[in-house]
């Protein structure tokens, strides 16, 4: 609300004229619905033009002022793709310089990435700010007398007293088919050396996120390709499924397969990597190049190197990436790696706008933080075009610590998790998922029948194998039914050890987990389970191409086809012995 009391001050570098000044005193009436006194200060740096300050309003028609304002309205009238030629020509011939007033501010602190502005009263939460510098900002912190800013770019240029201009528009970042294949820093500019991406248009980096009534059930599959979450934790399109586990235990080698299951599927790709070393984020591109998996993603890099302010809006930046495709009807997976970081980099800036600590000195609002991100992914009703946005975020724990602060806050918002542990990765199981911490919200309902019908009992078998492992660790005198359960569970979890980049396809899940749950590896030994595996796909899919063809198409398994597969099964499996008895008579 304006004050009731108001002044002009009016910078030039001549003094005006009565005449001069009449219309000034018309115009502020006009303006302000009363009479405002006007006093002139001499500045001889405005040989062309005037500035008038009222209040926190700025009426700049200086020659600086005039060409920003020519400048900005070119930029407004010149989309992607458009020759600016005919375009400045006409606003050359209709344009008129602004009579509306602006609202300035000055700086008053600045460092860290960090500016406090003055005189910016009417300032939005999350409105970009632009320096006299060329440098822009985000308003993070309202206060009564000052507003905090997170600076996106080097704040070296900025010095106490310079002027802030608001902008009235909220940050965002260019969308459009041409980020496929590219890598782009948080504010969407490409960091790839391939050149400019022509961009659709220009969506804010928060949005609300979709209501009960614009989203339908998830209820179909978003395959990752690994056996031990395909069977037993199943992820649907529109769902949160969170990774969580130590340092190093193959976090992102389950998200990086999931990305690499989706080729040929129709499924854009997000990568968002958040606080990840740059050496780091340039080989997963590599890999994904490699495995042709890159015509279909999107990489959105911000690097341990970059600044707080452009870690903590990354993610934001990818999930409106994200929207744009999903909006189309599009299928999207998007990958957060990782939101610890991302809460770090959060904390930093909330500490130095001086925001109170909490717990962890992480501030009390961090909770809708990742909630208004994860929120936004969705399984979109049809009369939106049913698309749909999958959210794989990432988090590193310490020593297995589940019940620490940021995780046991994303896990309340997450539609499940896939728990990773430090020692069966070390053991040599990979991916190393904990069958017991380890679910998903959705189940069934995010799988196909025949990969329902083919998983059959096998986590409640797993369970059991684990709880007798435990139990008989220290006994050496066994019963014979405990040693084939025992014996049946190590080939279980043998069999659901996979290669890192190998992701099955539905078809080869499904033979594997028919052929286990039937007890047909029950000889194999464990130290030729590999071989056994990889021999008993390309068989059976060189002597049945329809069976996996039908299964791969429908998404079904009939009693026949389930026979098949234990018929063949078992005839590779004679083979495979006799082969084994032949080599060993050698």
């Amino acid at each position: 609300m304006r004050e009731t009391v108001l002044e002009a001050v009016l910078r030039s570098a001549d003094a005006p004229s009565e005449a001069q000044r009449n219309r000034f005193a018309a115009f502020l009436k006009k303006q302000y619905g009363q009479e405002v006194p006007l006093r002139w200060e001499q500045d001889p740096a405005l040989e062309k033009g005037f500035r008038m300050e009222v209040g926190a309003d700025l009426y700049d028609w200086s020659l600086e002022g005039r060409l920003r304002q020519f400048r900005e309205r070119l930029e407004q009238l010149n989309p992607a793709g458009v020759s600016v030629i005919p375009l400045m020509r006409e606003a050359v011939r209709n344009w008129q310089p602004d009579a509306a007033p602006e609202e300035v501010g000055s700086v008053l602190t600045v460092g860290d990435e960090i500016a406090t502005v003055s005189g910016l009263e009417h300032a939005a939460y999350g409105e970009i700010l632009q320096f006299s510098s060329g440098v822009k900002g985000m308003v993070q912190d309202l206060r009564p007398d000052r507003v905090g800013c997170i600076l996106f770019g080097g704040s070296e240029a900025i010095e106490s007293g310079s002027i802030v201009r608001r902008t009235g528009k909220t940050a965002g970042i260019p969308v459009g088919d041409g980020f496929l294949g590219r890598v782009v820093d948080a504010l969407g500019m490409p960091i790839d050396g391939q050149g400019d991406i022509p961009s659709e248009g220009y969506l804010p980096i928060e949005s609300p996120a979709p209501g009960i009534i614009d989203r339908q059930p998830v209820n179909a599959p978003m395959e990752t390709g690994l056996l031990a979450i395909d069977s037993m934790f199943p992820i649907g399109r529109g769902q949160r499924e969170l990774i969580i586990g130590d340092r190093q235990t193959g976090k992102t080698a389950i998200a990086l397969d999931t990305v690499l299951n989706q080729k040929g599927k129709g499924v854009v790709c997000i990568y968002v990597a958040i606080g990840q070393k740059s050496s780091s984020v340039a080989q997963l591109v590599e890999n994904l190049k490699h495995k042709g998996a890159m015509d279909y993603t999107i990489v959105v890099n911000a690097p341990a190197s970059a600044s707080a302010s452009l870690q903590y809006i990354a993610p934001y930046a990818g999930t409106a990436l994200g929207e744009y495709f999903m909006r189309k009807g599009r299928d999207v997976l998007i990958v957060y790696d990782d939101l610890s970081k991302h809460a770090v980099a959060y904390r930093t800036l909330s500490l130095l706008l001086e925001r109170s600590p909490g717990r962890e000195a992480y501030p009390g609002d961090v909770f809708y933080l990742h909630s208004r991100l994860l929120e936004r992914s969705a399984h979109l009703s049809e009369e939106l075009g049913g698309g749909s946005m999958t959210a794989l975020p990432i988090v590193e724990t310490q020593a297995g610590d589940v019940s620490a602060y940021i995780p046991t806050n994303i896990i309340s918002i997450t539609d499940g998790q896939i728990f990773l542990e430090s020692s069966l990765f070390f053991s040599g199981q990979r991916p190393a998922v904990n069958v017991g911490l380890s679910v998903s919200r959705v189940g069934g309902d995010a799988q196909t029948k025949a990969m329902k019908k083919a998983a059959g009992a096998l986590r409640l078998d797993l369970a059991q194998y684990r709880e007798m492992e435990v139990f008989t660790q220290f006994s050496s005198d066994l019963d014979e039914t405990t040693k084939r359960q025992l014996i049946y569970g190590q080939g279980l979890m043998r069999l659901l050890r996979q290669p890192q980049n190998h992701p099955y396809q539905q078809h080869q899940q499904v033979i594997l987990l028919v052929a286990a749950l039937d007890h047909v590896m029950q000889t194999v030994p464990l130290a030729r389970m590999d071989d056994f595996r990889t021999g008993l796909l390309t068989y059976i899919e060189t002597q049945d191409q329809a069976l996996c063809r039908r299964i791969d198409e429908s998404g079904q398994l009939s009693d026949e086809d389930r026979e098949t597969i234990l018929k063949l099964s078992r005839e590779f499996l004679t083979r495979f012995q006799t082969e084994a008895v032949e080599k060993s008579g050698e």
